[in-house]
């Protein structure tokens, strides 16, 4: 979580039938979740991290490293690499190193990925108790929404649950991951993927092409707790590209991190020129942590390469809602919301299909050079 406890936009997971078809949108009604199988107590992700958190704990009774970490998150209050703070510490050094790897590794993004481990603050508020000398507990920046208490370690090594729904006395720190940095990646693997399943085909070339773009876009939840980290969101856009086949880009959002904030990224949603006809659909994601990248592009692609031009424009967004894994569906969903039949002429205010966030668009041509 940032400096001023950041909130991303996670919503409860509904599957989304289509009600009606409009010219920029739909309405749709939320209906019960797809049944998913029982989640694991721990993700892959949150049980590295969690690791690390302990060894960082302990590692803390290093006065150099307990003034190296002080003194970087309160200079880059929205998160330090954890890498160079451990460099001087040979045991934490070695076990964030192979974390690391582990990270991207069950993130889909390989193991080359470099540092993607930082700490912060829990909340600035306990800046004051730690510069004072008081000893500093370390947990992990949670995804579960619901949960009630989150588990911190102390210097020695224990365990101690912290009440979500109150702020800590003592200073906290958060291990989280940077998302911007994995998203980035995330987003280039999907591309790769999706282009290797068939689902992107060249566009044609031309003198220019018409794009849809984001003037402004915002989205709604709930404020969350002091224990939530940092997140980073996408859009699958989604259409029959002009071969015929139905066509994924993927479309980074990093700017959009806090809920009832208007953001005004004058973005490229939409490439016309990718698109056979004059529709497509926008499913807005977020990377919790937890993402895996490739076992989404793989699960999205399994679904859609069995949808096949029928001569006319067919909506795309439950086929790539029912292609998630069911794991998605429990605890703290990566789904936030959903545009139907965008077209090309879209102009003005588009509410997402649950109401959980709206946009404004506009027609935007883009000349070559």
């Amino acid at each position: 979580m940032s400096q001023s406890r950041l909130r991303c936009a996670v919503v409860a997971l509904t599957a989304l039938p289509l009600l009606a078809l409009g010219a920029g949108q739909a309405v749709a009604a939320p209906a019960a979740a797809p049944s998913a199988a029982p989640a694991a107590a721990t993700s892959q992700v949150t049980a590295i991290e969690d690791g690390i958190a302990r060894t960082l704990a302990t590692s803390l009774t290093d006065p150099a490293l307990s003034e190296r970490l002080r003194s970087a998150t309160a200079t880059a209050p929205g998160g330090a690499e954890l890498a160079p703070l451990a460099a001087g510490a040979p045991g934490l050094a070695a076990a964030t190193a192979r974390a690391d790897r582990g990270i991207a590794t069950a993130k889909g993004l390989g193991a080359d990925l470099g540092p993607l481990l930082r700490v912060q603050l829990a909340d600035p508020s306990m800046r004051a108790a730690l510069d004072a000398g008081a000893a500093p507990l370390v947990a992990v920046a949670a995804t579960d929404d619901h949960a009630r208490t989150v588990r911190a370690y102390d210097t020695a090594g224990r365990s101690l649950g912290l009440d979500t729904g109150t702020l800590p006395t003592r200073p906290v720190y958060l291990v989280d991951i940077d998302t911007a940095k994995a998203m980035t990646a995330g987003i280039e693997l999907l591309q790769r993927e999706f282009a290797a399943q068939g689902l992107g085909s060249a566009a044609q070339a031309a003198s220019g092409w018409w794009g849809t773009k984001i003037t402004s876009i915002q989205v709604s939840d709930d404020e969350e707790p002091w224990f939530k980290g940092a997140a980073e969101m996408f859009s699958l856009v989604s259409g029959f590209g002009q071969d015929g086949k139905v066509r994924v880009d993927s479309v980074a959002m990093p700017y959009l991190q806090y809920d009832g904030t208007v953001y005004y990224p004058n973005q490229i949603l939409v490439n016309w020129s990718n698109y056979k006809y004059n529709l497509a659909d926008v499913v807005l994601m977020e990377d919790d942590g937890d993402t895996n990248y490739l076992a989404l592009a793989k699960a999205v692609a399994a679904v859609l390469l069995t949808i096949t031009d029928q001569g006319a424009y067919i909506p795309l967004v439950n086929a790539v809602l029912d292609a998630l894994p069911a794991s998605w569906w429990v605890d703290d969903p990566d789904y936030v919301d959903s545009w139907y039949t965008l077209a090309r002429t879209s102009t003005g205010r588009l509410n997402g299909a649950r109401a959980n966030g709206w946009m404004t668009v506009e027609p935007y041509w883009v000349s070559q050079l």
